[in-house]
């Protein structure tokens, strides 16, 4: 895997589609090139448009500025989201875990991109700005999403655990971004085991909140027990089959 700091070379997006037929993203990851090798003041609406094959008009269709052009990935994903959430899910807590996954493996599977993205963001403060706008999005989608389909739970609790699997998220996907090598990157079935604990931790769905009453055990035992005799008496209650 290529070292993050250096300079990434993005694969060029054919000019031989018909220009109004780009997509938001397409257009989105030529600005990132044009960002990272120009530099994002020096590079202008007009030239990105021109880039990406389509015309001045259109690319004001789909942008309002160039300001808005470098997270139209994120724009997707949150409609994406949203469908996600207009579903029957059973556990709406995991549904909010399910999609933040979503949005972790869908910048996996454009990491090139993505870094080049982070470097020039990390370089522009106007860029840092909307990202942050961008993030609370996501925390926003997700609580909102809870407060509705659980109206019955404490609305602090939603907003709290949505900004936790949100923080969650976006630290391990920064790891990711800025790991030099192969054997600190997270995959998708690591960040489940994070947000995993993160709902074991609020217990609004996690483990011990969905554990039948029936295989639940409760022993008693006198303050003065040292722990190895509890866990022989319990393990040999289960072998004799008394438990």
């Amino acid at each position: 895997m290529s070292d993050p700091s250096a300079p990434a070379t993005l694969t060029p997006v054919s000019s031989s589609r018909p220009a109004d037929a780009r997509s938001r993203v397409a257009v989105a990851d030529i600005a990132v090139g044009l960002f990272h090798t120009q530099g994002y003041e020096a590079t202008s609406a007009a030239q990105i448009a021109a880039a990406a094959g389509v015309s001045r008009s259109t690319f004001f269709r789909q942008f309002r500025s160039k300001d808005d052009v470098i997270f139209a990935d994120h724009d997707e994903l949150l409609e994406q989201i949203g469908e996600y959430f207009t579903r029957e899910h059973d556990d709406p807590w995991l549904a909010v875990c399910d999609a933040a996954a979503l949005v972790f493996e869908r910048f996996r599977e454009r990491l090139e991109v993505v870094r080049v993205r982070d470097r020039v963001v990390r370089q522009t403060s106007v860029l840092r700005d909307r990202e942050t706008v961008m993030v609370s999005r996501y925390e926003k989608t997700f609580s909102a999403y809870l407060r509705r389909r659980l109206p019955q739970v404490d609305p602090v609790l939603a907003i709290q655990f949505a900004a936790a699997v949100t923080a969650t998220h976006n630290y391990e996907l920064r790891r990711m971004i800025r790991a030099a090598g192969t054997e600190r990157m997270l995959d998708s079935a690591g960040l489940a085991a994070h947000l995993q604990a993160v709902r074991t931790r609020f217990a609004p769905g996690g483990v011990a909140a969905a554990t039948p009453v029936s295989e639940l055990l409760v022993a008693v035992f006198p303050a003065s027990a040292l722990p190895d005799d509890v866990a022989r008496a319990i393990a040999g209650r289960y072998q004799s089959g008394g438990i």
